[in-house]
């Protein structure tokens, strides 16, 4: 599983602005998403600066029972670029640095290092490789990296494209803007992030992430299988300013209208970040909602989802934070968003298609694909349908119709043909045909 990359959030539909809010819709929304194990999480809403509402679903640590609360502390992935995006713009103000300075000034070995900026940087435009898309990341990113370690992996990944004559997402790029704000501003980033935008706003529940459990409150991430299962924790030193930061939503709302009502930054900068290019600003994405335009970033990283928007039309920004969801999260969005301006949503059903038992065994085998790296094992163990693909942890699979299963967490969908022996593999706008070995 990758982390702390870009979540899909496509909030669309026009809106009607209305100062009604149905809490008790919503309430018994989340109380059904909680009795159906489908999202574990808090969630808040503000408009006009001031907090209209905010739920806690499931648990912030399932093994001691601890539920989750508004004061619940998460690991919120690439919301952490924002920040950081925010702490560059204060380093441009104190002439430390400048939106056209080079990388070479600080890291000449990266590729192309002389011609990429430090804007290019921050909007995603540099052609440095993302190195947390490279199936090793997956064997160290338990374990502490040193500033100087981290530099060689990203040198020794590449560039993609030539510098700024495209958009891709990289991790990369906020990693090192991290060290180079702490080779500017001569802090480390945990210092500047308290300086800069934690004190100033009073966050109580913002800091740069260790270990979690070293502070009060700081929930696990999970992912359902047959129960909630604790995920591997990332080590905050691999992603720091791209992804190591600990909040929760009442904190982010905080952050949020501070940010684009130009408490922190003078407004000439905060337009410059939500001037989208390609799908992406400075440090920021922007979500669509019935017609109107959001500001915001997502993020995700272990088992840990987030997302955080701000309206100008109502002055709404909304914010949640999840340690475990087996459901499309974007539908919670819009479910929480369509409360605040008033339009209908429909309560779901978690209703499971039912297979008999004898059809289950039809679909048992190890699937192989010649372009997909792992084979796939299905089995069935007590009644219940699972898949497990090479190395990798089993998972339940959910039908939803007939020869269909999902794998909701994992955006995996799953089509059988008993007769042809074959299998069609969904995830996330891949699809790949197996057969049946």
């Amino acid at each position: 599983m990758k982390n702390w990359m870009l979540s899909v959030w496509m909030l669309i539909g026009c809106l009607g602005w209305s100062q009604d809010f149905d809490a008790a819709k919503l309430n018994q929304y989340f109380d059904l998403l909680g009795e159906n194990n489908k999202f574990m999480g808090s969630v808040a809403v503000s408009r006009d600066g001031k907090l209209i509402y905010t739920r806690s679903v499931g648990y912030c640590d399932v093994a001691s029972g601890s539920k989750a609360t508004s004061g619940s502390r998460y690991r919120i992935g690439s919301i952490s670029k924002t920040f950081t995006a925010v702490v560059v713009f204060k380093a441009i103000v104190e002439g430390k640095l400048t939106l056209d300075q080079t990388l070479d000034d600080f890291f000449p070995e990266v590729p192309n290092a002389e011609t990429i900026t430090i804007k290019q940087m921050l909007g995603n435009r540099s052609g440095i490789h993302n190195f947390t898309d490279d199936p090793l990341y997956m064997t160290y990113m338990t374990e502490a990296k040193t500033e100087e370690e981290m530099v060689e992996i990203i040198v020794k990944a590449g560039s993609d494209f030539e510098p700024d004559s495209k958009f891709q997402y990289s991790n990369s790029n906020f990693v090192l803007l991290t060290y180079i704000l702490e080779k500017s501003m001569g802090k480390p980033y945990a210092e500047l992030l308290q300086e800069h935008i934690v004190e100033p706003l009073g966050l109580s529940d913002t800091y740069v992430g260790g270990k979690i459990g070293a502070k009060d409150n700081e929930c696990k991430s999970y992912m359902l299988l047959d129960s909630w299962q604790e995920q591997p924790e990332t080590d905050m030193s691999i992603p720091i300013g791209a992804g190591a930061v600990v909040s929760n939503p009442t904190d982010l709302i905080k952050f949020s209208h501070a940010l684009f009502g130009g408490d922190l930054l003078n407004m000439k900068y905060v337009e410059q970040m939500k001037n989208i290019r390609d799908g992406y600003g400075l440090g920021l994405f922007s979500f669509p909602f019935r017609g109107q335009t959001s500001y915001g970033h997502t993020g995700g990283i272990d088992g840990f989802s987030s997302i955080f928007g701000h309206f100008d039309d109502g002055n709404v920004t909304f914010a949640m934070t999840s340690n475990g969801a087996n459901m499309n999260t974007n539908d919670i969005a819009i479910a929480v968003l369509s409360t605040v301006y008033n339009e209908d949503f429909e309560m779901p059903e978690f209703n499971t298609y039912e297979v008999a038992p004898e059809q289950l065994e039809a679909y048992v085998g190890t699937y192989a694909a010649p372009e997909f790296p792992l084979d796939i094992t299905i089995t069935v163990e007590e009644g219940v349908l699972k898949g497990q693909a090479t190395g990798q942890p089993a998972f339940t699979l959910d039908a939803v119709d007939e020869h269909q299963f999902e794998f909701v967490a994992a955006g995996i969908n799953m089509t059988f043909d008993p007769e042809g022996n074959t299998m069609l593999f969904k995830q996330r706008g891949a699809t790949v045909n197996f057969t049946k070995e």
